[in-house]
């Protein structure tokens, strides 16, 4: 496996670098195939707010989206699962 280069592993850090973003993967490791609504309802907290988060979790390979034939879900990717495991460790 190729190593990544600096830049792209400042942008796999800065898709988690929020205590939302942190509280969004546990969400969806609970809760796999949310919407965008469902996750901003679960976690108390504004749609738009919520959806710039999931935006830049997916660009930063976390978060997985998929059509529905209404909505989005998403689920954590595998980087997504790593980064929560390594997260974790921290506590």
């Amino acid at each position: 496996m190729k190593k990544k280069s600096n830049r792209e592993l400042e942008r796999i850090v800065k898709g988690f670098a929020s205590h939302r973003r942190i509280q969004i993967l546990g969400l969806l490791s609970r809760e796999p195939d949310l919407s965008v609504i469902e996750i901003a309802e679960k976690v108390k907290s504004d749609f738009r707010n919520i959806s710039s988060h999931v935006t830049k979790m997916a660009i930063a390979g976390l978060v997985v989206k998929k059509n529905d034939f209404h909505s989005v879900r998403h689920r954590l990717a595998n980087r997504g699962i790593k980064v929560l495991k390594f997260v974790r460790t921290l506590e």
